[in-house]
């Protein structure tokens, strides 16, 4: 090949690339496979490392990064990094607006609204359209140089597409998405490297890497949201703006909006704030910036910070309180999973008194003790979790050492006094009492009578509690023994017990309309499928979408519970661990006797379902729903797919063919990203779904 013929084939080989890579990263519209990018990739590095004469720090294989570079240069700011004025409540923003108002004399003042990425603030400078140099906000006038951590990114363009200013420069937000910092720490843990704390320290500490090869191996994120110094006219508001720097390959939020007014402006935080647990990377709020730059000029700036945007916060996620006692709680498979009681604290707009610690490594990771100062996080409805102890705050006694020992996880159950062990390359410890253990009681009959496995409509953990407690089940079958003067007994020991007036009797009678209710739902129980009864036994690692092929595979109860080991690895998607365990509990003699009791006590269910349609559009297709579909449940759209063929996962995998995502879809759609897969929205499955109704 001629110099002119290599330097033609590399120059092709970049604009592939680059194509393939915006398409992935900032479209999600891939357009080829990996295996090709992957070949067009070493193509590449092998003709750049033959012929070093046509070196660029922009080529896509300059993504992987450099050895350690020994420091970071200081890099003033052409236009300074400004900071936000922060609001947090609503009459905030209404004097905010107000005085946008009174000051351009403007009734109905637009603003661009977007969400408020909890990364890290970045300047990116592009000189002729090429990428020159990244620096951090630093103090906003003076940031670092992190260049080469920042070309490592994919979805910041080293090359920009289309015509461009000569010299253009980005802000925006360096993130990471949930998804990725999820599987980074799980990476971390299997190879007893440290987790990293948070996504936003997780963004903040690779960009600081020396080695930019580290930062290369982080998943990392950009969003652009506004420009520092430009030469050359731009668009007349900062939404152009936006849509401009869409066009030139940049990344940016899809939920950058146009809002008016005060009320536009409260209803886009609302909005947000409704979707911002299942989004696929963190927020803390969201920023209004008057859309008119005329106006923004007007209205110019005070101190630091512009007085024509300003950021409105969600309620803090995390928040300090201290440690008044660590306890266990019993799970339904025997789980022993430790848990702070703490002092109540206000965080992510609720009370919480109580913290989750995961298992015995997380406690001796953090070194958790009584009387720990410790920072608490919580995400939408999740329990809470603590995230680290502040260290300088523990309690010392006289001589300057802890007042209180590490803590260890108990040796016997604390409900039934069974021994509490933990199997090799086991994480969780369990109790080893089983169905003996009242705890696991309780949690088998909360599971069993959940709404997707058996749907015993108004059985919850309130009266299963007292049930158990005051002896009127032993068992799941004893649910269907219960009369409705069981129920009103039950229900006044419970509040004899509580020293409260019992709820039961009220206008010198006893209200029984409830348990008669509750009994009718049992009855109406009795009836189910293979596969709820299958969910609802609570067989470890046997989730609804193990136990719909399970029922498909066998067809009946009996030919499944005397299958071996060898018969259920042939089941698809049932590996050999899961294979034992489903073994093991059809063994166990109490198991069988749990299952003949519920015949006996008149439960029934269908058997004989017929197999997946070999010959539908998506035979052989695995298929992933997440997000709300507004046309129908997702239950629904799961029976409709199955129909035509497709087997429908609750996980996001390479093995899958098609993720359906649709409202306020997160971690799973963003997993489908990450990996390439097809995607759907709603309105291309309602019209697949027409094409063969």
């Amino acid at each position: 090949m001629s110099g002119r013929e290599t330097a033609a084939r590399i120059a092709d080989l970049r604009r592939r690339l680059d194509d393939a890579s915006h398409r992935y990263h900032v479209l999600d519209d891939p357009d080829i496979p990996d295996a090709e990018y992957d070949a067009m990739l070493r193509e590449l590095d092998e003709l750049e490392a033959a012929h070093p004469e046509f070196a660029d720090p922009n080529s896509p294989t300059q993504r992987v990064g450099f050895a350690a570079s020994g420091r970071f240069e200081p890099v003033a700011h052409a236009v300074p990094m400004l900071s936000l004025a922060n609001a947090f409540t609503d009459e905030e923003v209404a004097d905010f607006v107000a005085r946008i108002e009174k000051e351009t004399g403007d009734a109905a003042p637009r603003f661009s609204a977007e969400p408020k990425l909890d990364g890290l603030a970045i300047s990116l400078r592009y000189e002729g359209g090429a990428f020159v140099r990244g620096a951090t906000r630093g103090d906003g006038a003076t940031g670092e140089d992190v260049s080469a951590n920042l070309r490592t990114i994919k979805s910041i363009p080293l090359k920009l597409r289309g015509a461009a200013p000569e010299v253009l420069e980005v802000r925006g937000e360096v993130y990471m998405p949930r998804a990725g910092f999820e599987q980074y720490n799980a990476r971390a843990r299997e190879l007893g490297d440290k987790p990293l704390a948070n996504p936003r320290n997780g963004a903040a500490g690779s960009l600081r890497q020396l080695d930019s090869r580290i930062t290369a191996q982080r998943p990392l994120a950009f969003y652009a949201y506004a420009l520092g110094e430009v030469s050359g006219a731009l668009p007349a508001t900062h939404s152009e703006v936006l849509r401009w720097l869409r066009g030139l390959g940049f990344a940016v939020s899809p939920l950058v909006d146009v809002v008016e007014g005060t009320d536009g402006l409260l209803a886009y935080y609302r909005n947000v704030g409704a979707q911002r647990d299942e989004l696929p990377y963190d927020i803390d709020g969201v920023v209004y910036k008057l859309d008119r730059f005329d106006q923004q000029r007007a209205m110019g700036f005070v101190s630091r910070a512009p007085r024509w945007a300003i950021a409105h916060k969600f309620p803090a996620q995390e928040a300090a309180t201290t440690v008044e006692s660590i306890e266990v709680n019993v799970g339904r498979t025997g789980a022993v999973t430790p848990w702070v009681l703490m002092a109540p604290v206000h965080v992510g707009g609720v009370n919480v008194t109580r913290a989750t610690l995961h298992n015995a490594d997380q406690v001796a990771r953090l070194d958790v003790r009584k009387g720990d100062t410790i920072i608490v996080r919580r995400a939408g409805d999740v329990i809470p979790e603590v995230v680290r102890v502040i260290g300088e705050r523990r309690p010392l006694d006289a001589s300057g050492q802890p007042l209180h020992a590490p803590y260890q996880l108990p040796t016997h159950c604390p409900d039934c006094g069974s021994a509490v062990e933990r199997e090799a390359g086991e994480v969780v410890a369990r109790c080893t009492g089983g169905l003996v253990c009242p705890a696991q009681r309780k949690q088998a009959l909360i599971h069993f009578a959940s709404r997707r496995a058996i749907d015993i409509e108004g059985l919850g953990e309130r009266f299963v509690d007292a049930l158990v407690e005051f002896g009127y089940v032993h068992g799941i079958a004893d649910l269907y023994r219960l009369t409705v003067e069981d129920l009103v007994e039950m229900k006044q020991r419970s509040d004899e017990a509580a020293g409260v007036v019992p709820e039961t009797v009220k206008a010198g009678k006893v209200a029984t309309r409830w348990a008669e209710n509750l009994v009718a739902a049992i009855d109406a129980s009795r009836s189910t499928t293979l596969e709820r009864l299958l969910f609802a036994l609570g067989i470890r690692d046997v989730g609804e979408s193990t136990a719909k092929v399970l029922a498909r595979h066998f067809g009946a109860l009996a030919p499944l519970m005397a299958a071996d080991e060898e018969a259920l690895k042939d089941v698809p998607d049932v590996g050999p661990v899961v294979a034992a365990r489903i073994a093991h509990f059809f063994a166990e003699p109490h198991n069988r006797e749990a299952i003949a009791a519920l015949q006996a006590a008149g439960m029934h269910w269908s058997e004989g379902a017929p197999q997946r349609a070999a010959d539908g559009p998506l035979a052989g297709k695995t298929v992933v729903l997440t997000g709300g579909l507004a046309a129908m449940s997702r239950d629904e759209a799961g029976a409709r797919l199955e129909a035509l063929g497709a087997k429908v996962s609750g996980s996001v995998s390479r093995k899958t063919s098609l993720v359906v995502a649709g409202e306020a879809a997160g971690s799973k759609l963003a997993k489908a990203r990450e990996l390439g897969l097809e995607i759907w929205d709603e309105a291309a499955l309602l019209a697949f779904l027409a094409a063969y109704a």
